[in-house]
């Protein structure tokens, strides 16, 4: 038998290790992701938006000096799912896990990512999120405690309204956002005129829009998810209703206007995220997003490329990949779109992990959502 000199044998050891050497050298980030099920439409959008900014990152320094190996996991839409990929992600070493959408999917897994303390940067909007003193998970995007207050500010001083009929979807997203807006409407001195529970992938809105419309509201209020708000507006539309109808950035999807057709034309709503934002690093990011997906991006695309690009902006504020550090140090970070274009607009996060930035309102005329009026920020 040949014997290996010491020479050929180290050689041969430095091969067997390059495999290896080369996984150490990357950072593995899981994205949690509707990629079916009622979500699929957020999910996939948040998703590509996630890898648009991975190829980015990876084109300069990556993570601390680090490229990032990316793999998104389907939670079907389902908490239960989305509970045991958060496990299965934590078990694999991800430093920061981002997603899922869906705000139900998000309290149950978030859960997981807290215990382990691995940073989650989500894409729900519901209030509870964040309300729980969770050190571990941030937002890609407002919570309904800053954009419904903004809401029911544009009903009730830009459109006078003093009775206001609501149509919600019944889970913790529409659930949260509904709660806002009566709150709000309370403080206000308007009339909630009818308060209307419809149910995730509800197909016949005609029960819903006949109760809305026989209350006779000023305005009504529209907070389902996107393929469900396209049913309510051609329901809306084929009944009839004239008054004014206004919702959040759900309601205002490119996927609404093009299932809704000539029937979301007149809506008006909040969002926090547009790729029509008369911004120029905006619009350099919805180009290319269209170049490489060949659709329109929408705001889910953009909480996957913003929250993607936010942990860039951490991990090379620490120098290191330590999760611990990630969280402590995005607590009260300012994040300038100048040095982290990928962020899109100057960015404040607070202490329970919930962003400031500015925000629109949008008209859709014509099949397309028109920016007439830029918010900005609170602070």
């Amino acid at each position: 038998m040949k014997t290996l000199s010491l020479g050929h044998l180290a050689a041969a050891l430095a091969l067997c290790s390059a495999p290896l050497l080369a996984v150490a050298q990357t950072v593995p980030v899981i994205g949690l992701v509707e990629l079916s099920g009622p979500g699929a439409t957020a999910g996939t959008n948040f998703d590509n938006g996630v890898k648009l900014a991975v190829q980015e990152i990876n084109a300069a320094s990556g993570f601390a000096g680090k490229k990032i190996s990316y793999a998104s996991w389907d939670t079907q839409t389902q908490p239960g799912v989305a509970k045991g990929l958060a496990t299965k992600a934590i078990d694999q070493g991800a430093p920061v896990i981002l997603g899922p959408v869906f705000s139900g999917s998000i309290l149950v897994s978030m859960q997981e990512t807290r215990r382990a303390e691995v940073p989650n940067i989500i894409g729900g909007e519901a209030a509870a999120i964040t309300e729980q003193g969770n050190p571990y998970v941030f937002r890609s995007s407002f919570t309904q405690a800053a954009s419904m207050p903004k809401v029911v500010r544009y009903m009730t001083e830009s459109l006078k309204a003093r009775s206001v009929a609501i149509i919600f979807v019944n889970n913790d997203f529409g659930k949260g956002g509904r709660d806002a807006v009566v709150k709000g409407l309370q403080a206000a001195g308007a009339k909630v005129a009818a308060d209307i529970s419809t149910e995730p992938g509800q197909i016949d809105f005609s029960g819903a829009v006949l109760r809305a419309k026989q209350s006779n509201p000023d305005v009504l209020f529209v907070y389902t998810n996107e393929e469900e708000s396209a049913r309510a507006l051609k329901e809306l539309r084929k009944q009839g209703f004239d008054k004014p109808i206004v919702g959040e950035s759900t309601l205002a999807n490119d996927k609404v206007i093009e299932l809704a057709g000539a029937a979301a034309n007149g809506i008006v709503a909040h969002v926090g995220l547009t790729p029509d934002a008369p911004n120029a690093t905006v619009q350099a990011f919805a180009r290319k997003y269209e170049a490489t997906y060949k659709i329109k991006a929408d705001h889910n695309a953009m909480k996957g490329y913003t929250g993607m690009h936010t942990a860039k902006a951490v991990f090379d504020k620490i120098g290191k990949i330590d999760s611990k550090a990630f969280a402590k140090t995005l607590h009260g970070m300012s994040i300038s779109a100048k040095d982290y274009p990928g962020v899109l607009f100057d960015t404040k996060y607070d202490d329970k992990g919930d962003l400031d930035r500015e925000s629109f309102i949008v008209k859709i005329e014509n099949g397309r959502a028109q920016v007439v009026e830029t918010l900005r920020p609170a602070k």
